[in-house]
């Protein structure tokens, strides 16, 4: 069954916003973040790491076009690609129905920790050649998520 990432997103909230609130009232709001981050950290590097492999030869240009066209699956994301070659990628991302969701079930800073913080655990996840650098996010109230991928030269 292939279900877009929204989707998952939205199915993951049910059980997770919950969750994490819980562990918020209990713990303090920093401890429990960072036990959330850890945990979810540790998944998406795995999940990083299979995907990696599985795109082959391809360059890095083409790797992450491959990802966004993934995570924009059912018309989750609007994005434009600034930058796509063999060292780089770099995409704007102009509209989010991620953070719209979370916007929706007031748990925006929610949407924050468990859709936004993934993109560097994955990042991690495909080998340190590949670096990740990302100033904002809409989730966190800017226009546009600017993500800046390169290999960086051993």
């Amino acid at each position: 069954m292939n279900v877009p990432v929204i989707e998952q997103a939205r199915i993951q909230a049910q059980v997770l916003v919950p969750l994490v609130k819980a562990l918020q009232a209990e713990l303090g709001e920093e401890r429990a973040n960072a036990l959330v981050r850890k945990a979810l950290g540790d998944h998406y590097r795995k999940f990083g790491e299979k995907w990696w492999k599985s795109q082959g030869a391809r360059d890095l240009g083409e790797k992450m076009a491959a990802a966004f066209e993934g995570f924009a699956a059912a018309a989750a994301l609007d994005y434009d690609v600034l930058k796509k070659d063999s060292q780089s990628f770099e995409a704007n991302v102009t509209g989010c129905r991620f953070a719209e969701f979370y916007k929706k079930i007031g748990a925006s800073e929610l949407g924050f920790l468990l859709v936004c913080s993934s993109d560097f655990a994955m990042t991690e996840g495909f080998g340190d050649p590949v670096q990740l650098a990302r100033t904002q996010t809409i989730m966190q109230g800017a226009t546009h998520c600017d993500f800046r991928y390169r290999l960086e030269k051993a």
